[in-house]
């Protein structure tokens, strides 16, 4: 009936360098077939006060904004329990609720247990239930994994709630007040962690395929200059500070190899592959355009990237082993910024639509182009690790907030700072990471 799983949280792990303010969710498109589930809040089974953490109302929100489920309120159940002996289902179909999700706290020593049972409501059968040790800062982390094993068990594909995002946050009054922080969090933006921080613009970061590492262009020494940087320790490793360009940094799949675009001659940029044991660099486009943006195909044969070769922003793919660059856009005059699915049947990209850039996915067999969002500064896209939502930078108040929208476009959150004067841009998805 039980396993037992011990969790081991490496985001807790991270330096802490400074505080933020509390990211707030606000869903601002729903779904009307969404899988209607109740996530009865957790007991707690001793006296005195209990965690802060509601676990019950994140992994409700994890599942509501996979846009699959749709999580009911507290207020419309009808009973709340916290054991499979006081489930009377008849209640749980009254109200239409496809599966129940029921769970218990208690102090292990100077951890707690969270044990949690997955019910189908129609047929009373248990799917699936848990015990799990965690720690008091890991509680959060605890309750994505959950999100993660049900979702995985209700739909057959891995959930990516336990993951983390990064982005750069940009706070000040504006020019040389300005103060810039690279940051980590949660996927959903709660625990923000810096790793980084500058009186000078950070731009691009991007996660090496085991999450340990992030690259990322930092101005501090006045020119743009790329870093890989452990996220752990906070060991940094300067990787290009060439003349001209270095910017744009992508991790290879294997994290071998690292693409980047430099200046072959002065206002020049073209895409080069660093290989990260030796720095040995390897030319891959030869034009006058500007190709910049380089992102990787799963199977690391490929890069897409951004060029004006054909006199407008478009994306094209290249093939390492070799050949011209091939157009894969041409919908509209302006298409940038891409990035790959992990099956690499879909790139998503910014996408200019009557003015506005928004983001939009194009299905690599068919070039059919879907418009997923409706506002009018979208940019940044980048794909949650199993596919099946998109993190991106979106303009709410003239400033930069975190946004998600599901691939197919019918769910979009703002996951929006509550502390004025502070603007979020750049976001990337990290990688899986391993128990």
């Amino acid at each position: 009936m039980w396993r037992r799983v011990l969790l081991v949280f490496g985001l807790c792990m991270l330096p802490i360098v400074a505080s933020h303010a509390t990211l707030e969710i606000t869903v601002t498109r729903g779904v009307n077939t969404a899988v209607p589930v109740a996530i009865v809040p957790f007991g707690w089974e001793v006296q005195g006060p209990a965690p802060s953490t509601d676990v019950a109302a994140v992994i409700g929100a994890d599942l509501t904004r996979s846009g699959r489920f749709k999580a009911i309120p507290d207020k419309s159940m009808l009973e709340k329990p916290t054991q499979a002996s006081a489930i009377n289902f008849t209640n749980w179909r009254i109200l239409a609720v496809n599966d129940l999700v029921i769970g218990r706290i208690k102090p292990a020593g100077s951890n707690y247990q969270v044990e949690f049972q997955l019910f189908n409501v129609y047929t009373g059968q248990q799917l699936l239930g848990l015990s799990i040790l965690t720690t008091p800062q890991g509680l959060r982390w605890t309750a994505h994994k959950i999100s993660d094993l049900i979702y995985q068990k209700l739909t057959g594909q891995q959930g990516a709630f336990a993951t983390r995002i990064a982005y750069v946050e940009i706070s000040g009054k504006g020019g040389k007040d300005s103060h810039y922080a690279l940051v980590v969090a949660d996927s959903d933006g709660a625990n923000p962690q810096t790793v980084f921080e500058s009186s000078q613009p950070i731009m691009s970061p991007d996660w090496s395929p085991d999450g340990k590492y992030i690259a990322y262009v930092s101005f501090e020494s006045g020119l743009p200059a790329i870093y890989m940087q452990d996220i752990y320790t906070g060991k940094r490793e300067l990787l290009s500070e060439r003349r001209g360009l270095n910017s744009a940094p992508a991790f290879s799949p294997d994290g071998k190899s690292l693409a980047m675009v430099l200046s072959s001659s002065p206002g020049n940029p073209d895409i080069y592959v660093m290989d990260l044991a030796t720095h040995k660099l390897r030319r891959i486009t030869h034009s006058e355009a500007i190709d910049t943006e380089p992102t990787w195909s799963p199977d690391g044969r490929s890069l897409y990237f951004t060029s004006d070769r054909g006199g407008s922003p478009q994306i094209y793919k290249v093939s390492l082993s070799g050949g011209a660059p091939q157009r894969i856009t041409f919908d509209g005059n302006y298409n940038a910024r891409s990035r790959i699915s992990p099956d690499g049947k879909t790139l998503a990209m910014v996408h200019r639509e009557n003015g506005q850039l928004r983001i939009a996915v194009m299905n690599l067999n068919t070039g059919a182009l879907l418009t997923l969002t409706d506002g009018s500064l979208d940019k940044s896209p980048s794909f949650a690790p199993n596919g099946g939502m998109i993190i991106y930078e979106a303009d709410y108040h003239d400033r930069g907030v975190l946004a998600e929208v599901s691939v197919d476009g019918q769910v979009s959150e703002r996951l929006s700072e509550s502390q004025r004067g502070v603007s979020v841009y750049a976001p990337v998805w990290g990688p899986f990471l391993s128990q």
